[in-house]
């Protein structure tokens, strides 16, 4: 490890801690302190959910079928039929589905490398008005849901605070009757007619964590998990802007929040969750953005044995970059991006310790940690000293996949998805906006999810939602591998490279589409 102090990249707020190491994640979601089982019967809703697009169910660049997002695939292996969802049906989700626009675009042209000839263009941009028509006109008169609210409280884009500020009132609010029909390629108000889906049946002061109160104080809830933050920080890899929230002024304009004002709002978010009806609830930590396949290296390393590079960008522009032209991210600016997203899951742990502490059955969900023990190009094709943390043989070293995916050919990693005509050739837990996971990517988010629920005491049913289940509770990875046609049938000439993704983002303003209201997830 390098001696002195990391650089401090000029704009860097003072309270960001910037260090040469990751953080070790958790591997105990009990921070090894016990506390009393609760008492009394399970909650009437067995699993609430509050989170941003990871919860939501977002793949692709869209929120579609829900029905495969995280919680729901939990929810499932609980035996509960009553967990409900918001779903969006047409035109592959909203915004705009990249997977689904390939496909249609492969069978349209038979080549995806063909994509730049002035027909493609005019068929995607038709396309692409077609999807925003659908959602800014049509899908609500096709919108029926069920009676009740939604269990599934994950809104893309929201991030902490966004919680309880994002009331009903003010998604209704937001959405404005289109105009100018015949110029628009992109939904209005995507994120906040997503959000209005999620709010469904909630009374119009309420927020998605006052929603689950209500769940709460209609016969309690068993698990609750929370799984919000990164998009406290993710707009910094969507826009390359390197720029800093340090209080309410920056609120919705900078890409990064302070630790110390995270904190600040993460304080916010504790005392509301402490007010639920909830026997056990789940804290997740946040992600390092910094790791997703959207942004991708450029330049040489910062030293020889550095996991960082000189510069990052997004992955089509990384075998072009031009630093005079392209926007970027230095390496420095990662690491210190780095060190406040550990310096955010320290004060996230800080609060389940403080919880348990009080007696309250709180966990540690280490999603950050497991992100990290997947990364590919950062930790598991590098052996350098500091590449490979201090901690890596303690936390479990590579993260094991179930025998499904190492069976695949080739088997699933953290890198860009690319595909041929013989099939994958790399990646496979990130979807095709190299943000979000492929569904095998969030069955293996909820399975953690299981683990800490079953060593909480949750009693697993089978499909009946009688019979207990016994033995050790696992997603049937085989089975949801058919459901999952990114690896079971990619696209046949999706390019070596990933122009593609390039041409759509320059042609239709993906990265906009993926930004909704304020940033992405």
């Amino acid at each position: 490890m390098p001696h002195g102090d990391p650089p401090h990249p000029l704009g860097t707020p003072d309270d960001v801690n910037i260090t040469w190491e990751a953080r070790a994640p958790v591997t105990d979601p009990t921070l090894g302190i016990d506390v009393p089982p609760p008492a009394g019967p399970p909650g009437h809703h067995r699993l609430v959910t509050v989170g941003d697009s990871l919860t939501h169910g977002f793949q692709s660049g869209a929120v579609s079928r829900t029905s495969l997002s995280w919680p729901a695939l939990v929810a499932k292996e609980l035996g509960w039929a009553d967990f409900r969802y918001p779903t969006y049906e047409g035109y592959g989700g909203l915004p705009l589905n990249i997977e689904v626009t390939l496909r249609h675009l492969e069978a349209e042209f038979g080549t995806l490398e063909l994509v730049e000839s002035i027909p493609a263009v005019a068929w995607l941009l038709h396309w692409a008005h077609q999807v925003e028509h659908w959602w800014a006109v049509g899908a609500d008169d096709a919108w029926h849901p069920p009676p009740g609210r939604n269990h599934n409280l994950g809104v893309y884009s929201f991030d902490v605070a966004d919680s309880w500020r994002r009331t009903l009132a003010e998604v209704e609010r937001a959405i404005v009757p289109p105009s100018h029909e015949w110029l628009r390629l992109m939904v209005p108000n995507d994120v906040d007619r997503a959000a209005r889906r999620v709010l469904v049946d909630a009374d119009q002061d309420m927020g998605t964590i006052d929603v689950a109160k209500a769940h709460g104080d209609d016969g309690g809830i068993e698990t609750l998990v929370v799984a919000l933050g990164a998009n406290n920080v993710l707009d910094v890899v969507i826009k390359l802007d390197y720029s800093w929230a340090t209080g309410e002024a920056d609120r919705g304009k900078k890409t990064v929040w302070s630790p110390t004002f995270f904190a600040s709002d993460w304080a916010e978010l504790v005392r509301r969750i402490k007010e639920i009806d909830a026997q056990h609830v789940i804290l997740a930590t946040v992600p390092h953005v910094t790791i997703v396949p959207l942004l991708s290296r450029a330049g040489d390393r910062l030293r020889s044995s550095s996991r960082y590079f000189a510069y990052y960008t997004h992955v089509w522009l990384a075998d072009r970059f031009d630093r005079g032209r392209d926007r970027y991210l230095t390496g420095d600016q990662a690491r210190a991006i780095d060190s406040a997203i550990d310096q955010y899951n320290q004060t996230i742990i800080e609060s389940v310790r403080a919880a348990r502490q009080e007696g309250r059955d709180w966990y540690v969900l280490e999603m950050s940690g497991m992100l990290d023990r997947l990364a590919f190009r950062r930790y598991l094709t590098d052996d350098a000293a500091e590449a490979v943390p201090t901690w890596w043989k303690a936390a479990g070293g590579a993260y094991p996949l179930p025998a499904a995916l190492r069976n695949l050919t080739p088997p699933p990693d953290s890198r860009f998805f690319l595909s041929g005509p013989k099939g994958r050739t790399q990646g496979g837990l990130f979807a095709l906006d190299g943000v979000h996971p492929t569904t095998a990517g969030y069955g293996l988010l909820a399975q953690e999810v299981i683990r800490i629920m079953a060593k909480a005491g949750v009693t697993f049913y089978k499909d009946d939602g009688v019979t207990p289940r016994t033995g050790r509770v696992a997603i049937n990875f085989n089975k949801l591998l058919t459901q999952d046609p990114l690896l079971t049938d990619p696209p046949k000439t999706l390019a070596s490279d990933v122009k593609i993704i390039g041409f759509i983002n320059d042609k239709v303003n993906l990265l906009s589409s993926l930004l909704g209201r304020r940033g992405l997830v």
